[in-house]
């Protein structure tokens, strides 16, 4: 199986572009993962809450095959703890699965086809974070998730 991370707009902060490069890297030697930027949408401040989801939604779509699995990073998803995440992931693993693809939407959400296309959504807190925080923080979840069913001492419960 195949893990992409779809992410709205560049992360600025190079802190934070280095700790996700990081774990990128960890990932690289448990499964084949991608992140792949979306860009901005250009005068978005033109644009109604509705118009700038719709328009970002088209651009997801673009992004995924037919036979992607896709799951959203919103807050109102289900929520794991890491081993539960681990999992959940397996579980994805087993039935063949060739793609899954987690998606972190723009500053309003996703659109309605986004949604309808999706299998589930997962919140990784009740919590708002920002959008480049959340790229850092999903990348180090599948890394825990993936070491944990390896049986490697990076988690600890």
């Amino acid at each position: 199986m195949k893990i992409k991370l779809l992410a709205i707009g560049r992360t600025d902060d190079r802190n934070l572009q280095a700790l996700i490069q990081a774990y990128e890297q960890r990932l690289k030697h448990y499964i084949k993962f991608e992140l792949e930027i979306i860009p901005d949408i250009k005068n978005s401040k033109n644009l109604s809450e509705k118009q700038q989801k719709g328009k970002e939604g088209e651009l997801i779509l673009k992004k995924i095959t037919p036979t992607d699995q896709l799951i959203l990073l919103d807050e109102r998803g289900h929520e794991f703890r890491s081993i539960e995440f681990s999992r959940f992931l397996q579980k994805k693993m087993n039935i063949g699965i060739k793609q899954l693809v987690f998606v972190i939407g723009g500053p309003y959400g996703f659109s309605e086809e986004v949604c309808k296309k999706a299998v589930g959504k997962i919140s990784l807190s009740k919590m708002t974070f920002s959008h480049q925080m959340v790229r850092l923080f999903i990348i180090e979840q599948i890394y825990r998730a993936l070491t944990i069913l390896k049986n490697e001492p990076y988690h600890h419960e």
